[in-house]
């Protein structure tokens, strides 16, 4: 166990350098200079091309690619992601501001989707072809198929525009106002969840119609156990591997669905951030962002990975 926890750790580490590599390559790749992004062109026309040309030098982009790779590198070892092109601030100060919003959102919605999504989906493979399981698999096949960003405007369109019920954008930390915002949050929570939800009802009708053929259940039929006894006791944990490793892959659209949700609702977070540095050119601030959501991303599948073990013992770690 602790040999393969190494080893998958080491690949984890040189995942993310890869990652990082790629990122810090492509950023530089994309046509325009991130110099030109900090005045508008008629500010531009009164400087000279030595005066750009400090501000680069400033700013360290005209060293070579891989010394500002590794300088930047060396920073994070230490703690340090940089500092923007644009404001001169440090990224781990907006770092520390924006994941805790975006956190708050994808989490709610990452424990909406398993709540709900999980027995919806149990529920429909047990009641397998009545009205029940037939609603079940509709509303999740629309779930799947519906686009986040135009489920996230008609809502505003309806509840905040029409209905006047909740608020159109912005984000409020429940320590604030706990009232305000929570109304804030409903709709973003539940366009991010959606897709989730979807797939994990999806997942877990198909794991469970798949456990609940298998000989052991049969047997636990014929023995006179309860449907309860049957449902908790035998099928249900058996059916849990594939459903938990949908539900670790839905971390990573926790952050990837994050900069449509925040985009849509005005929403301080770190996808928001990301978009906004990259159409600004901002180096340091996408590869910061990017490090972080790899980390966490790639954490949990490692934590999906391990708790294959305690639900089905019959797998080992070599």
């Amino acid at each position: 166990m602790g040999a393969y926890i190494t080893r998958r750790l080491i690949q984890s580490i040189i995942v993310i350098l890869i990652v990082s590599v790629l990122v810090f390559v492509g950023m530089r790749l994309l046509p325009g200079d991130p110099i030109f992004m900090l005045f508008n062109p008629n500010q531009l026309q009164n400087y000279t091309e030595q005066e750009l040309a400090d501000l680069r030098h400033q700013a360290g982009l005209d060293r070579p690619l891989a010394v500002q790779y590794f300088s930047w590198l060396g920073g994070v070892f230490k703690g340090n992601l940089g500092e923007s092109i644009m404001t001169k601030q440090p990224i781990m100060n907006q770092l520390s501001r924006r994941i805790p919003v975006t956190a708050y959102i994808g989490v709610l919605a990452f424990l909406l989707s398993i709540i709900i999504g999980i027995p919806a989906g149990i529920i429909s493979a047990i009641r397998r072809g009545t009205w029940l399981d037939t609603i079940v698999t509709t509303l999740a096949n629309l779930g799947i198929t519906v686009p986040i960003f135009w489920l996230g405007i008609m809502l505003i369109l309806v509840f905040a525009v029409k209905l006047h019920w909740l608020p159109v954008q912005g984000f409020t930390s429940p320590f604030d106002d706990f009232w305000l915002s929570t109304k804030k949050v409903i709709l973003p929570v539940f366009c991010m969840s959606i897709f989730g939800l979807a797939g994990n009802a999806r997942q877990a009708r198909s794991a469970m119609l798949e456990v609940l053929r298998q000989d052991y259940i049969r047997t636990a039929w014929s023995k006179g156990l309860t449907e309860r006894a049957v449902i908790i006791g035998h099928a249900m944990k058996n059916s849990l591997i594939p459903i938990v490793t949908l539900a670790g892959m839905g971390i990573s659209l926790i952050f990837g669905g994050s900069v449509l949700i925040e985009q849509v609702f005005n929403i301080p977070g770190m996808g928001r951030m990301a978009v906004d540095s990259l159409f600004q050119h901002d180096y340091p601030y996408v590869q910061g962002i990017t490090l972080v959501m790899t980390s966490i991303i790639v954490l949990s599948n490692l934590l999906v990975d391990l708790s294959y073990g305690w639900l089905d013992p019959r797998i080992r770690y070599n």
